[in-house]
């Protein structure tokens, strides 16, 4: 090869690298399907959707299906079973599967600061009430069963075996609305769905109170997954990430709201929702939300309310968290 013609050649590949690096959608690899929880989806799950309608994921290259679960344990167990490929699932039950049977849990992103409150449609109230007394939840041993167990540590002299748990999918304030139950486990665009119809919740446990160093939600991927389709991985990860920041912006509310009528919710009452999951920076922007003190938090409660089995020890941050996935994909971002 000559000089002059080697030196074309490394000319026309630095030109390219420059292109490919200026447009990630270029690099399309493997299709990936993301499990959100809820049917209809929970709020959490607007980032997902966020991602897709407004093209972030195809932006970062990633081809990504998102696809609703009833709830996010079940999408979690469809992670480990290779049904799909990442879930956004709550931690305390991805803590307990990984510790409990192994289960090859990585977790690359998080949403630290949990909305779980434990409300009821009667005034005067307080959570010693709810002995005796059903209570609604998603599904026993799913996110919000667990949330009732751990906000109840914040109720002395109540324990959860004093419950019986109503198992509702998503639908616990509809029963609330309905008068078929007086107390249930929600999120805050439930509580905004309950006070736009008239039916007020006196909140008597908020688990930002009861369980400070408690996290709310991880997306998770299966080990050799990762290791397998990596790339792919990140890329779908810097659309969270893009989502989250735009979710954040003020000028795109109007956006927003609209595509969270996925939820099943009307879009003044996804107006309402956003505003407060914002007040309490829910979708993390500024770093990659999976906080070592909280998740090792909440690795130990899990092991202290009996959620770990005898025998068996608490994963902690170390053996589920892999920060360069979402540090890659920041970077991309950026």
């Amino acid at each position: 090869m000559s000089g002059r013609f080697a030196k074309f050649v490394s000319a026309a590949a630095f030109a390219t690298l420059l292109v490919a690096g200026s447009h990630p959608a270029a690099a399309q690899g493997k299709k990936l399907v993301v499990a959100v929880p809820g049917v209809p989806p929970i709020f959490a799950s607007v980032i997902a959707f966020v991602a897709d309608k407004e093209g972030l994921f195809k932006k970062y290259g990633a081809t990504v299906e998102v696809r609703p679960f009833d709830n996010g344990t079940a999408a979690a167990r469809a992670v480990i079973a290779g049904d799909i490929d990442m879930a956004l699932s709550p931690t305390p039950p991805v803590i307990n599967q990984a510790s409990n049977s192994g289960a090859p849990f990585v977790a690359v992103y998080g949403m630290p600061n949990p909305d779980w409150v434990l409300g009821s449609t009667e005034a005067g109230k307080t959570c010693k009430d709810i002995a005796g007394q059903s209570v609604g939840v998603d599904s026993i041993g799913g996110a919000r069963s667990i949330a009732l167990r751990s906000m109840l540590v914040g109720c002395p002299g109540v324990k959860i075996d004093q419950v019986q748990q109503v198992a509702l999918g998503s639908n616990t304030a509809p029963a609330m609305i309905a008068g078929q139950l007086k107390f249930g486990v929600l999120h805050l665009d439930d509580l905004a769905v309950m006070q736009v119809q008239g039916k007020p919740v006196h909140t008597l446990l908020a688990m930002k109170n009861t369980n400070p160093t408690s996290h709310y939600l991880l997306w998770v991927v299966r080990k050799d997954k990762l290791a397998a389709n990596r790339d792919a991985i990140v890329r779908a990860v810097a659309g969270l990430i893009a989502a989250a920041r735009f979710m954040n912006d003020p000028k795109n509310a109007d956006k927003v709201a609209e595509i969270a009528t996925v939820t099943g919710h009307k879009k003044d009452v996804a107006a309402a929702a956003l505003k407060q999951f914002l007040a309490i920076d829910f979708w993390a922007t500024k770093d990659d939300g999976m906080d070592k003190t909280k998740i090792n938090a909440v690795s130990a409660l899990m092991k202290k309310i009996g959620s770990v089995t005898a025998g068996k020890q608490a994963v902690t941050y170390d053996q589920l968290v892999d920060p360069s996935v979402w540090k890659d994909a920041n970077a991309m971002v950026k």
